[in-house]
């Protein structure tokens, strides 16, 4: 719901205030209400209601993950706040009951959180929070935020103090260099995978269109544009950086990278070696789902049964050295294929950047908690195990984050598979106590060899004992 601004005072602070309602938070603030004894907290966010990925909501785009990884059930599968209890507040439990659904559509994941943020406390859209402070005097985080309008217009200030903090800010997408000068222009067709389905009435009604990016969502988009274009006449393009456009990892040890007993041994591992391994596992969570993969395929040899082929290119290896417009509607890509050593220039008419996201960054609102906060060697904030920031000892309170983490949790940062798991962790981390019971294995696969005392060596000279007899 958007709440009005909650009344607290220094008397009576919060337990917790969340930056951000994307699902990551959504599902703190969920299993926060099953916290025996209550927890105060107040979660805050710019935008005017729940929206998950909306751009991308493709018609049958499903979720990469089960169903059971919604909010809540990895941690109490009895919350009220289960997709099956959203399932049985729609008298919906029988119809998904004979659909044998393990992978819900995108949307109806929208759906359901939507279900859950209208009902939730505490949540309090309309509210952009600007600086997180610590103050020694008070011992409390001071929160201070900006109340808008429908419109996004200012309205009100507001000050809020917590015990601890939770950064749920989620990602933004991210546009290369050589197309952010014609992606941030007027009246350009290039923009981002995020927009989609705002544009695209305009993208089918363009000649030619071109899709960036091997991942799921440039697989996704381009099946789509495919499948509204008349055979013969397809004209898309299809570009990517990777040297195939590759399946994602998806087989179920493959998948143990995505629990609880590999996070733990990821964060284990020095700051290097977590470094280097991340981008070695693209694979993981950058490649296309196999159906998808045999969707595309399926589409393309259905447009050859009557002779000739579509008028489609699949061009993986490539990269966009420069970019820029011609005349006034089109656009020119200066790419390069470094395996041949060839360069080339493709001029479309449209493009799609799913160039996938980056973190938001958070350093000008917490520019106050700059002097308490602790960096790696690479001058990124560190994480605890217990997904906090590392702060100076004299701050008492807690900064918690959320899918901000890859770089100490690895690859299952932004999964929503490990989010019910991690919002249970810090709420026990929080409490002090283990209001939700956690599994101590999750896994068949061990991460890494047992620790064992090294074997004993004699020292020089000493008497050693013959492993045979004489006899």
């Amino acid at each position: 719901m958007t709440g009005s601004t909650p009344q607290r005072d220094l008397d009576h602070p919060h337990d917790l205030v969340g930056v951000g309602i994307g699902p990551f938070n959504l599902s703190l603030a969920a299993l926060a209400q099953g916290v025996p004894g209550g927890l105060a907290t107040a979660f805050y966010d710019q935008n005017p209601a729940f929206h998950w990925h909306p751009g991308l909501l493709i018609e049958g785009a499903t979720l990469q993950v089960p169903f059971l990884a919604d909010l809540v059930t990895l941690a109490d599968p009895a919350s009220p706040w289960s997709f099956l209890s959203y399932l049985r507040s729609r008298d919906r439990l029988f119809p998904f009951y004979f659909a044998e659904k393990f992978h819900i559509q995108r949307a109806e994941y929208d759906a359901y959180c939507r279900w859950v943020s209208a009902q939730l406390p505490g949540l309090h859209f309309g509210h952009q929070v600007d600086a997180v402070r610590w103050s020694p005097e008070r011992a409390l985080f001071e929160v201070d935020f900006t109340q808008l309008d429908q419109d996004g217009e200012a309205e009100a200030l507001g000050r809020a103090y917590s015990r601890n903090v939770v950064l749920g800010v989620g990602t933004e997408p991210y546009v290369p260099e050589p197309l952010k000068p014609l992606a941030d222009a007027p009246n350009v067709p290039v923009l981002h995978s995020a927009e989609y389905l705002d544009h695209r009435e305009r993208l089918l009604a363009a000649e030619h269109v071109t899709v960036i990016g091997s991942g799921q969502s440039g697989a996704e988009i381009f099946l789509d544009l495919l499948r509204a274009r008349p055979a013969g006449a397809e004209k898309i393009h299809w570009l990517a950086r990777t040297e195939a456009f590759a399946p994602m990892e998806y087989s179920k040890l493959g998948l143990e990278h995505f629990t609880p007993d590999y996070t733990r041994y990821f964060h284990s591992l020095p700051e290097q070696t977590r470094n280097e391994l991340v981008p070695r596992q693209w694979q993981l969570h950058k490649g296309i789902d196999a159906d998808t993969i045999a969707a595309i395929h399926d589409e393309l040899y259905r447009r050859t049964l009557h002779g000739g082929w579509p008028d489609a290119v699949l061009t993986p290896g490539v990269r966009v050295r420069t970019a820029g417009r011609v005349a006034t509607t089109k656009v020119e890509l200066h790419l390069e294929h470094p395996q041949q050593s060839t360069r080339s220039r493709l001029t479309t008419d449209a493009v799609v950047l799913a160039t996938g996201y980056r973190e938001r960054p958070v350093d000008r609102m917490l520019a106050g908690l700059d002097p308490y906060l602790r960096h790696d060697s690479a001058g990124r904030a560190r994480i605890d195990d217990a997904f906090r920031l590392v702060l100076a000892p004299s701050v008492t309170g807690s900064v918690y984050v959320q899918n901000a983490e890859k770089h100490t949790h690895g690859v299952g940062a932004p999964d929503l598979g490990l989010a019910a798991w991690r919002s249970a962790t810090i709420l026990n981390s929080l409490t002090g106590k283990e209001p939700y019971p956690l599994p101590r294995r999750t896994a068949f696969t061990s991460f890494g060899l047992e620790r064992r005392e090294a074997p004993h060596i004699p020292a020089q000279g000493q008497a050693l004992t013959p492993l045979t007899r004489n006899i």
